[in-house]
Order: C-alpha cells, then structure tokens, then sequence
C-alpha cells in the first residue's frame, strides 16, 4: 500500500501595481487574484461502487474595482462562466454549488473605488479542474457592453498551506496570524510583506477594504525570510486585534530576480484554540436525571480535558453562570445550531463558542443526501455574524463537492463496529484476509489528509471513535467500542495529520460506563494534546511516509512543523486481526529506526525528546541531511519533538505536571476507582428508574 501524495494549489498571480494586467470592459473589475484548490480522492478507499476519480477544482476569484467610483452589481446581474449561468452549471451537474451574486437573495454589492470581494465556486469534475480556463462575463442592463475577464486555473509553484489565528485565550478576537507557505518552483523566494483586506463591519462583509502592508511585523521562518526551492517558510504575525469576520490575505514573496509573486487565501477570522469534545454529553434519553446537573459527570468530562460538547443553552446547566454556578465551575462551549443569532452573536455569548453545527451529515440527509448548495444556502445567514460554522462530512469519495461551504470542516469515520459507507470487506490488508468487523486504522490519516487538503489553508477537525452504549458488535464481533489501543490509534492518524480539535464519540453517561476501561486512554490523549496544543495550532503537515517492512505496512511516520519545531509521530501498522476476538492487537515494543524530513528552517541544532502522558524524555537521535533519525524501542503510537528552543522540554513537562495536579484535583477517577465508577452507574440507574 502506498501513501496518496495530497498536493493543494494556490495559483501565482503576477501583477502590475496592484492587480492583474488583464481588466474588464464595461464593469472595470481586475482580476486581484485566484486561490485555486484542486479535488483530491483517495486511492486507498474502499466502496461498493468505483468512485468517479474525474477531479474538479475550487475556485475563488478576487476580483477589485479598478476604477475612481463606486460599482454597484445588483443581484440580477447576468453573470456567466463559460457562457452560462451558475444555475445552470448546477443543473448540468458540472458544479457543485457557488457563492455569485445570483445566491445572495437579492442583495446587490456596492463596492468602492479599490476594494475587493471575492467570488466562488466548487467545478465538480476535470472539466472544471486545474489546467483549464473559462471566461467570465459580467452584464448589467443599461451599463454597457459585458465586462470580459479571462479566468485561468492553473497549478501555481507556491501556495499557502496553512493559515491560523491565535490570541490570548481570555479574548474572542485574536491577534495573531500564523501562515505556511509551500514553495515548489525551481528557485528560491523571499518572503518580503503581507497584508490582510477586511470589511468594515461582519455585515458588509462581501466588501473587503487593503490594510496597511505588515513587513515590519513578521517574524519570520526561516529568519532571513527565504524559503529554498522544493521547501516550505511562513510568519508569525503580529496583527493587532482583529474583526471576526471574512478576509482576505495576500502575501507578497520575490523571486531571485526581483519578480514579485503573490500568494492569496480567503476565509473567516477565529480565534483558533484546539477544543475537546465529548459530543451529545447532554443525552436525557429515558427520563430522569439530567446528566449536566451532575458534578461527577463534569469531573469525568473535566479529567479527560473536555472543554466542549454538542450542546447550545440549557436551563439547569448553562444558565447558572453566577459566582458558584455550575456552569462557571465546568463550562463547555457551545456546538450546535446557534439560533436564533441575536442571541448567540454577542460579546457575553461568543467566548463560549466552537462553532455552529446544525446540518447532521448531509451526504446521508437521512436517506436523501442534502446537496452542497442547499448546505451553503443553510449556512449562509450566518456569514454576516461573528459565528464560525461546521459541517460533518461523512464520505471521502464525495465530500469534494461540499469543501468550503463552512469554516471549520470536520469528518466522522469510525473504524471498528461502527456504520460507515466504505466497504470494511473489500479491504485486504492483512494478507488477503478480509474481515467486516473493522476496517484499516490508518484509513483515518488517509481521510484526514483529504479534507486537510481539499479545505486548505483552513484548520479541520475530527470525529474520534470513543464509547458508545448503543452499537452492537458487528461481523462476529462482541465488544461494541474501540479497545483501549484501537481508541488510541484512530485518534492519533487524526492528529498526525494536523487537525486543531477533536471530538470524541460519545461521552453519554450511559456510554461511559458501558466502557470505563476508555476512560483512562481518553485521560491520556487529552493530556497529550494539552501538552503539546500549541504545535497543532501554529503548524502545518509538512511530511507523510509509509514504511515498508518485508513488502508489508511497518509505520506511518507525519511530522507537523512550526515556528516553536516540530511534533514527528510514528504509527504503528504492524497490528493483526485476532480472529477469535475480533479485535486489532498491536505487538511489543521493537527496536526501530525512523527517519522525519524537516523543513528548512528546522535543519540544525535542536533538542530530541519522546513525549507522552507520563513525560518528555531524551531519545537516541542523529541530525543529518535534512532528517531527524530516531532510535527507540516501539509500538503503538509514539510521539517525539524537535525544537530549537532552549527550554521547551520543560516547559512541556511543567504542563503535563500542571495538568496531572488538576486531575489529581478533581478527586474524581472513574477510571480507576470502583466507588467513583459506581457513583457514575448511578446515575444511569436513576434515569432507568
């Protein structure tokens, strides 16, 4: 089995002065720039159906007025791609849905002189794919002639991967930008400015207006701001407080000769934070006791560092928010539908949300699947508010055609006794043995990178398979969870790929003591992420390798890179199928040697250490020819950091120590403690009584 080589595309946009050389006629609109993403599909995915790998592209145009007045473009503008209409490429099946002025409900855009807004689509097939072109024409009655924009979607040599926003954790807007850049041409490129075009308010925001150029407040990586030829760079950016609404980014780099070239992204800003949840923990089904009225069931959230859950207002739980407040002791932020939007969007109510999600998973729809312009036309009221939205994408083979509808993509795919639409018996990867109880785990790093790259440079998240009362086992198989070990693995192919949240499934009362023994894993990967947090938000998938051993899967090894080093994870794939339990066992620990490529800007002297719940210890390691060699003895997951920092090994350990002592704290380990899981099944009893 090989790895699927995921590659995103932002095409290079060369200007003169500001935008493009190619104007409109009529409407003068320039061409600002392009951000293209193209389909991926994996190869490694198995269906009942061959997929359709006839790969399309995301496209975003943004486009400024050139001109010394304003431009007004009503609604019902006769806006054309390829000489049709959006509605029409929609019912020919050759896009899958768009943001053009024919969707905005009969809003018109009013856009002054040198601003910018930024109009979308999603090509379904290689018809709309990368190396094609279209033509867009713009017509307005009584205003002349259509304007003309030739419109090419190119695979450009440089592109932004990743983009993120941090601030203090005591404040909704944030005021730091973080972005990655991938430089694939044959020559260097110097990372000169950038700057950030934003609306006035979150209202208007189709209009976005030039900030000041930041060059003075980049700090940059590599420091002298030159990302080699085949390597990647970016900044950390002092920003200053930002709007949380829509913008654009552009990020100026020269080439060698002095050609500027341009990198573009549009998305929305939010304050990036990596949020634990514990999903429908507010399950009441069969009467009686109401699960987030209960202190031992918070402390049980708490101690597997769960901040988050699938719940919005709740009278008994969120409204008690005075001093002693039982939601002031254990708050959990909201995720869930948020409406209605006065209530939500305000600065009192923000701090406590993740994000909106209210669509189930629309490729299924319950039978009939929710098409991707029915899901942005459900999103859309909310792009005018402050409120960060979500979709659940559910199948790897379709969810191309719903990339970028929200703001925060996440998947859910579980990998033992569990509904899932790939096809658990037609994968033969032990040996020809095939099985129907589960299916490969590192399908789950393959899943991961996909929506990564199809949503790229916006930050994704995860679905991780937890407890859950309420699956049966399948294909023979009695227990109706992950084990302890199947938990740990699924959850780490997701965080090796560089997601920035995670939600288990499902932390109900009812599941957790159905299963304690996930208790004390999920204690442990919460531990591990909150030791380690601040790498999976400010840095990007750099490297993903499959290692072979005898012709067969040996290790999955990803490394996530930053400005502050790197997180190198090494996975093990050398588990079997036990066909008498039906479970995936993992070896002992065995003497390995791995290599991580870093980028750059990682490549010379740095601190090697191995990390995991119980500390951050040295580990035998060579530094040569751009790689990280590692020596250990291994199995299951394992987990090392590269840093340059002086300090960072403790610093790591002093949060693991800190988080252990608030554990500690609670008082409260069900996982371990039979009285304290006793305390648990009460609760559950009482709601069967």
């Amino acid at each position: 089995m090989r790895a699927l080589p995921f590659v995103w595309f932002l095409t290079v946009v060369l200007g003169l002065g500001h935008g493009l050389a190619a104007r409109a006629r009529g409407i003068p609109l320039a061409l600002e720039g392009i951000h293209v993403v193209p389909h991926v599909q994996s190869t490694e995915m198995r269906y009942r159906r061959q997929p359709d790998f006839s790969l399309g592209a995301r496209v975003e145009l943004l486009l400024r007025n050139a001109s010394a007045g304003t431009i007004e473009i009503p609604a019902d503008a006769d806006i054309r791609l390829r000489g049709r209409t959006p509605e029409e490429l929609l019912r020919s099946d050759e896009w899958a849905w768009h943001d053009l002025p024919s969707a905005w409900g009969g809003q018109p855009l009013r856009l002054p002189p040198g601003s910018m807004t930024v109009w979308c689509w999603n090509g379904k097939r290689a018809e709309w794919g990368t190396n094609t072109q279209a033509e867009l024409t713009a017509a307005v009655a009584g205003q002349g002639e259509p304007s003309r924009l030739p419109v090419r979607i190119d695979a450009p040599s440089v592109w932004l991967s990743a983009l993120t926003f941090l601030g203090p954790a005591d404040r909704v807007q944030p005021d730091t930008m973080v972005f990655h850049l991938v430089n694939h041409g044959p020559g260097p490129l110097r990372l000169v400015a950038c700057r950030l075009w934003m609306p006035e308010r979150p209202s208007s925001w189709r209009v976005l207006s030039p900030g000041p150029w930041l060059s003075n407040r980049l700090e940059r990586f590599p420091s002298d701001g030159v990302i080699p030829a085949r390597d990647r760079g970016g900044a950390v950016v002092a920003t200053g407080p930002l709007p949380l609404s829509y913008a654009a980014v552009e990020v100026r780099l020269m080439d060698d000769s002095g050609r500027p070239v341009t990198a573009w992204a549009h998305q929305r800003i939010k304050r990036e934070a990596f949020d634990i949840s514990g999903g429908w923990v507010h399950d009441t089904s069969g009467g009686g006791v109401r699960p987030l009225e209960s202190v031992p069931f918070h402390k049980v959230l708490r101690r597997v560092h769960v901040n988050t859950a699938h719940i919005r207002d709740i009278d008994g739980y969120t409204d008690q928010s005075g001093p002693d407040g039982l939601y002031t002791r254990f708050p959990l932020k909201y995720f869930s539908d948020l409406r209605p939007l006065e209530r939500y969007d305000t600065d009192a109510v923000l701090p406590r949300v993740h994000a909106v999600e209210f669509l189930g998973e629309p490729q299924y729809g319950g039978g009939k699947p929710v098409s991707p312009m029915e899901c942005w036309k459900a999103l859309a009221p909310f792009a005018s508010s402050r409120l960060p939205t979500s979709v659940t994408h559910s199948e790897e083979r379709l969810w191309r055609f719903y990339a970028g509808i929200s703001d925060y993509p996440h998947y859910d795919a579980y990998r033992v006794t569990a509904p899932s639409p790939d096809s658990w018996g037609q994968y033969d990867r032990w040996g020809g043995e095939r099985i129907r109880w589960g299916a490969p785990l590192e399908t789950i790093g393959e899943m991961s990178r996909s929506l990564r790259e199809l949503n790229r440079p916006r930050p994704t998240a995860y679905w991780s398979q937890g407890p859950h009362h309420d699956w049966n086992g399948y294909g023979g198989r009695k227990r109706g969870s992950p084990t302890p070990d199947e938990l740990r693995q699924q959850a780490y192919h997701a965080l090796a790929s560089r997601i920035t949240s995670l939600y288990w499934f499902n932390l109900s009362v009812r599941s957790l003591v159905s299963f304690p023994d996930l208790i004390e894993p999920m204690t442990r990967v919460g531990r591990e992420i909150r030791m380690l947090e601040d790498y999976y938000l400010e840095g990007d998938a750099t490297s993903h390798a499959r290692v072979l051993r005898d012709g067969k899967p040996d290790w999955d090894t990803d490394v996530v890179a930053g400005p502050r080093g790197a997180v190198l994870f090494a996975l093990d794939l050398a588990y079997t199928a036990d066909r008498e339990e039906r479970v995936f066992k993992f070896t002992i620990p065995r003497e390995v040697v791995m290599e991580f490529p870093l980028p750059g800007y990682l490549r010379g002297k740095a601190d090697v250490f191995r990390v995991d719940a119980d500390g951050a210890r040295p580990i035998a390691h060579e530094l040569r020819d751009g790689k990280v060699v590692v020596r250990d003895r291994a199995s299951g997951v394992a987990v090392y950091v590269v840093s340059p920092r002086p300090g960072e090994r403790e610093r790591i350990e002093a949060r693991r120590k800190a988080m252990v002592a608030a554990e500690d704290a609670l008082g409260f380990d069900p996982g371990r403690n039979p009285e304290h899981l006793a305390a648990l099944r009460e609760l559950v009893q009482r709601k069967e009584r």
